[in-house]
This record gives C-alpha cells, structure tokens and sequence, in this order.
C-alpha cells in the first residue's frame, strides 16, 4: 500500500506541508509575549495533573527543523538533548516522517506478543544481524529490556540470586531496575528484594590501579558470596553517572573474571547505543567474546534484548502484550539504515567529527575562562562537561538559564554534577555546534 501512486502523492504534498512550515525555524527565538499567559497556564495545569512539576517548561509545538524546536509559546531552541538521547535525527525529519506515514496507514497502531507484521520481524533481524548475538525480544522501554536481561540470566544461573553493577550505575526505574541503579532517590521507600554488590568504575587519570582496586572488589564479593551470582550488569559509559567511559583492558579484566565463575555479562547500552566507533558500544571496544545479554534503547526507538543461544530462556519468562508500536518499529529501521549508510561509525565518522568539534570548542572556552569549565567528557555522541566547579545548585541554575537562553541541556552525574549533551548527530552541522558553544559561554559568565 505505501508504494500506491496516491500514497506517494499524499506524502508528497503532506512533506510540503512541514517543509512550509519549517521555513522560519532556522535560529533560536524568543517567546511570543502575547502567548506567554495561556502557556504558564498550561504548564501549571500539567504539573497539578501529573503530579509534579515539569524539569523544563516544555511543551512543543509538534514541529521542528533539525536541531531546532518549536514550542507552544513561540519559542524556538537548540534541542541538544533530544529527549534524554531520543531524537538522534532532530525534529521533524522526512525520512522518519515518511516511515510514520506508513505505520499510520498499518493495521495496527501496536504490535506485540500474538501479532506482528513483517516490518518487526526486519528489524529483529537487522538488530540479530548487526550485533552478531543470536537472538532479540522487543520492549517498550530501556528499562524493561534491562528487566528482561536480569531474567533471563536469573533463570539460566539460578539458584545464584545476586547481581553486581558498577558505582554509579543507572539501570531504569522499575523496582528491580531501581536496586540496581546507585541512586538513592530512584528507589527512595522501596523495599528491598535483591541483592546487588558494587565495584568501583574505571579512572582514566589511574588506569592500572582502578582495574586492580576493581578487580579485588569483584573477588572479595565472588569469596563473600560463592556462586550466588547471577550476572553482571555493566553500562561501559556510563550516562547517568556523568558520561565516564570505561577501556577495553579495564571491561576484559573484569569480565574475564566473571567468565572464569560463568555468571552472566549484560552489557546496557540503552543510552550508547549508536553514539561510539560502532554501533554497539561493545563492538567499540572489542568485546564480543564476553558479551551474552545486551540491551539497547533510547535513539533506538524500540527498545530491546539481544543475547547468545546459551542464555535462550524458557518459554514463558519474556512476554509483553506490546513489544512497541508500529510507528516506532519503522523509524528504528529508518534511523539505523541513516547511521550505517550515511557514515556515523569509524574513525572518521560523524560521531567522532561530532565531538572533537565540542572538544575544540571546549577548550577555546577553558583557556579563556578555566574557572568556568572543565571538560568535555564522554565518548562519541555522548558529550558532557563541568561547569562552576561541579556545584549541584549551581549547575542545575546554569542548566536553567541555557534553557532560557535557547539551548536544551540536562545533568548528569554527582560530585561533581556535569551538564550533558546528546545532540542529534543527524540534523547539526559545525554551525551549529558553534553557535550553541557561544551561548554556552555567555551564559557560563553570567552564571
């Protein structure tokens, strides 16, 4: 049906339609003051009714121009975080909203369990093919593919019942994920029904002795608890926690480790999937061999849970009345077809391109202002950096006032907490990273 003659005419003139108008979305703006009353109403009424107030005052106008935003007030920002990592191609881009169209004209708005079409079954095996795992079960949220991870090693090693994590983990917010994830208020009132033990992460600044001081900590727990270790669940840069990537001699220490006492290795990347070298953050470095359960999401789209023949579970375990929508199941093959055709991987790649422009940038602003910046970190498509000290009030002010100057950003880590980027790669140019560094830097000062 998406090849009929009046479907391709339909996307064609609705293609028209966006591209009219987007024509005035090419530079941040300020609100339009005759909306600004309906608008605070509106964000006061959302924050009542959900409970709780919105981080930013954010509500979209449902169009965008790349790395640009509209809002409901007749704002227009720099949307440099794309939805905590979402959005890779920026708003509102044709090929994604041709795939949508299709989904819309599909017969149904959701696939899971008992039915599905073929366009789920393509990307299940784009995903099985990429990886080089054998198997993958779609999810709805990063969380739950970590959820369906954590399962299926619990089975295939039980009666073990623990789990290790590294500090600073952040696995999700169910109430198994929220264990796992070193953060108090995440699981602040929860009882505890899980055992998890932490090692400390890699420090690039003492590699040789944060592997030997991880690596003690990983045997002292495997002595306290012999074989009652299920899995462990490594994040290899970790997002959350403030965009600390590992090594690939530090990860092959450790797992090497967790091989020799056969508990699991579940690599989650639901946030670096898509931002490093390759595709998969495992790939990047060089970690094939340990991988047995990976879970990838956010830019993804759907998310999901791939892993080896040796950890298949048991019929019954893994089952969802939804596994995603079929809007979502054509965008994810849209958007990993635009990265691998288009030349985001490698070493010259945009990921790369990407962030030695931050990191040119970054240290133009450092010399002329060192007290007001340290970084940039991370890896990749993953760009984060300290700002006035690491303070928390302060950064989250700064993080604020970005906001009201025309540029999306978030926070991550703690002590020091750092401002994160995830820019959409797909939509920015050197422009515009050049023009949000600028902003950066007027707002540091008056900060």
């Amino acid at each position: 049906m998406k090849d009929d003659p009046r479907v391709i005419e339909a996307k064609k003139l609705l293609m028209e339609v966006v591209k009219e108008r987007q024509a005035d979305i090419s530079e941040i703006r300020p609100a339009d003051p005759t909306l600004a009353k309906n608008y605070l109403e509106l964000i006061e009424q959302c924050g009542r009714e959900r409970g709780g107030a919105l981080w930013f005052p954010f509500v979209g106008a449902g169009i965008g121009n790349g790395p640009f935003v509209k809002l409901l007030d007749g704002s227009v920002k720099y949307d440099f975080i794309s939805g905590i990592g979402v959005h890779h191609f920026g708003h509102s881009h044709p090929e994604i909203i041709s795939s949508s169209i299709d989904a819309a004209i599909s017969d149904t708005i959701m696939q899971g369990h008992l039915q599905q079409n073929a366009d789920q079954i393509e990307l299940i095996n784009l995903l099985v093919k990429e990886s080089g795992l054998d198997h993958c079960f779609l999810s709805t949220t990063g969380a739950m593919a970590n959820e369906n991870g954590l399962k299926i090693a619990l089975q295939k090693n039980a009666p073990a019942n623990r789990v290790l994590a590294f500090e600073r983990a952040f696995c999700g917010r169910t109430w198994v994920m929220a264990q796992v994830t070193e953060k108090h208020d995440v699981r602040d009132g929860l009882p505890v029904n899980l055992g998890v033990d932490y090692i400390p992460f890699y420090d690039p600044a003492r590699p040789e002795e944060s592997t030997r001081r991880a690596t003690e900590e990983l045997k002292k727990y495997l002595k306290r608890y012999p074989k009652q270790h299920a899995a462990m669940i490594c994040e290899l840069i970790q997002g959350e926690g403030g965009f600390y990537p590992g090594s690939t001699e530090f990860f092959t220490e450790i797992m090497s480790i967790l091989k020799e006492h056969h508990i699991a290795v579940i690599i989650d990347e639901v946030q670096t999937f898509g931002r490093t070298s390759r595709l998969f953050a495992f790939q990047h470095f060089g970690l094939e061999e340990f991988a047995d359960i990976v879970t990838i999401g956010k830019l993804s789209q759907v998310c999901a849970t791939l892993y080896k023949t040796e950890y298949k579970p048991r019929p019954g375990l893994l089952s969802q009345t939804f596994t995603s929508s079929t809007q979502a199941i054509h965008a994810a093959k849209v958007i990993i077809h635009l990265m691998i055709n288009q030349q985001f991987f490698g070493e010259e790649g945009k990921n790369h391109q990407v962030h030695q422009q931050f990191v040119k940038r970054f240290e133009e602003i450092r010399k002329r202002s060192p007290e007001l910046i340290k970084g940039p970190y991370g890896i990749g498509a993953m760009i984060a950096f300290t700002p006035l000290g690491g303070e928390a009030v302060r950064v989250k002010t700064f993080v604020d006032r970005l906001y009201q100057a025309g540029v999306l950003s978030f926070i991550c880590g703690k002590e020091p907490t750092r401002t994160r980027f995830l820019p959409p790669v797909g939509a920015i140019t050197e422009q515009d990273i050049d023009n949000v560094c600028i902003i950066l830097e007027e707002t540091l000062k008056c900060s």
